[in-house]
């Protein structure tokens, strides 16, 4: 009976005037009306409810619903302690305090690892430097390589220390002392030796493809010094003249072919206690068949010196058949 009013009450508000003032009264005393029908009609009803005893309505989550939402509250519990613990190991294990993480501290002048690093990828730095006192090592599989760039990029100067040995490539090498000495330069044009000696102490010696200038040129202590040109001529030049000196041993010169001592504008002297001139040819016999163990030294036109037995006077003209 209730629906069947509230229906005719709809269909009396679709029907109610634009105007709202109107529409407000036209509610109102549609409402009254129905109120004093429903009471004359269910005179009974005020009966009924006093009867009846009062519903309760329970408010909550309840049943299989209640277990799941209890089941993930405890999962999510679960959840955070794990997380929370692992985050507490992670912290205890990478020992990250204030000052950095593990071996690597943040100061005031830049990054301070301790211990072995190990960089999977190109490092950048304006200055590596070890701790005072410690050595510092660089330590790598295949090689390390120290480039340097100048402002656009280009590769000027670089240093490969690799399986194959060391490779350096720059304008110029440098090695100076603790002093600032100048010990060894080399560059396009010359290369220089700035120390006191020079030590070569491979077997054969140093090998020269072209001309060598040097002031001085000494064998060490007790050894010997040798001038070789295997297959090819040896010249010494000076302008000033070339001295050759042995204080404590014997000078030797030796070669297969001719040895020429040459003074275009002076002269050649031999200036010794003894001079021996061994193997020099002789001349022609003297007629009176005696043989003498004296002899006289002949120079031939062409310089030729030989050997010819000495007498009251000179022989030479008479053993002269060696100059022909």
């Amino acid at each position: 009976m209730v629906r069947l009013q509230i229906r005719d009450w709809v269909q009396r508000l679709q029907e109610f005037p634009a105007d709202f003032g109107a529409g407000i009264l036209a509610f109102v005393s549609v409402v009254g009306k129905a109120d004093g029908m429903t009471q004359e009609q269910c005179p009974h009803r005020n009966n009924v409810q006093s009867t009846e005893k009062p519903q309760v309505y329970k408010v909550g989550i309840y049943g299989w619903r209640k277990r799941c939402l209890y089941f993930f509250v405890l999962l999510l519990m679960i959840l955070i302690v794990v997380n929370l613990a692992l985050t507490i190991w992670i912290l205890k294990v990478m020992n990250f305090t204030i000052d950095g993480m593990g071996h690597l501290r943040i100061t005031d002048r830049g990054l301070k690892l301790e211990g072995d690093s190990e960089f999977l990828q190109p490092l950048y730095a304006k200055e590596i430097q070890s701790r005072p006192g410690s050595p510092l090592f660089l330590q790598s599989s295949k090689n390390v390589s120290v480039n340097i760039l100048n402002e656009k990029k280009q590769l000027v100067s670089q240093l490969i220390t690799g399986s194959r040995g060391v490779h350096a490539r720059g304008k110029m090498l440098e090695v100076k002392s603790n002093t600032g000495k100048l010990l060894f330069s080399a560059d396009d044009h010359e290369v220089v030796v700035g120390a006191e000696r020079l030590r070569v102490m491979g077997a054969e010696g140093a090998v020269f493809s072209s001309s060598v200038e040097t002031p001085h040129v000494r064998a060490e202590p007790f050894k010997e010094l040798r001038l070789e040109s295997p297959t090819r001529s040896l010249y010494m030049e000076a302008p000033k003249g070339v001295k050759i000196e042995a204080d404590a041993g014997d000078f030797q010169a030796t070669c297969r072919s001719d040895l020429r001592l040459e003074s275009k504008d002076g002269e050649i002297t031999l200036d010794a206690k003894k001079i021996k001139l061994l193997r020099l040819p002789e001349g022609k016999a003297s007629l009176s068949g005696s043989r003498q163990t004296v002899f006289e030294v002949c120079v031939c036109p062409n310089g030729k010196l030989f050997l010819s037995q000495a007498g009251t006077g000179s022989t030479c003209q008479i053993s002269n058949n060696v100059c022909l």
